[in-house]
Order: structure tokens, then C-alpha cells, then sequence
């Protein structure tokens, strides 16, 4: 049962849009860079949380942007 949900949030994925990449790319990424700078820097956690959200944003509007850009080159390859 396990194994069919994982398959289907695989599939999921790999339909996914550009939008859809980039928030869940985002998300992931607030909570990893919440962690490292808490844990690296031993900054207050709520310091540690706002670091965490204004970069990945940041770094979320870049993935979009190349991730759209490698999509339209790749089309007008083929």
C-alpha cells in the first residue's frame, strides 16, 4: 500500500508544472535552510526562519525562470 502511494506521488511529480516544481521546491527548501542556519550559526530560531523564507522565495523565482527558459529551449530543439 505504501509503495502504491509513493508510486503515485512519484507520477505525480513527473507531471508536474513548472509552478508546481518550483513550490514544492521552495518548500522543501525553507525547511532545510531553517534547520542549517539554526543549527550552523546557532542563530535564534525565528532569525533562522526568516533567513530560511526570504531566500528560498528568492531562489524559487530563479528555478521558475530557468526552469521555463530550459523548457522553451528544449522545444524549439525538437
Amino acid at each position: 500500500m505504501v509503495i502504491i502511494k509513493r508510486m503515485s506521488i512519484i507520477e505525480r511529480l513527473k507531471g508536474a508544472s513548472t509552478f508546481g516544481l518550483s513550490v514544492i521546491y521552495t518548500i522543501g527548501h525553507i525547511f532545510i535552510a531553517m534547520l542549517c542556519t539554526y543549527f550552523i550559526t546557532g542563530a535564534p530560531l525565528n532569525l533562522a526562519a526568516a533567513d530560511a523564507i526570504i531566500e528560498p522565495i528568492i531562489n524559487g523565482f530563479w528555478f521558475a525562470l530557468l526552469h521555463g527558459a530550459w523548457s522553451k529551449e528544449k522545444v524549439t530543439e525538437a
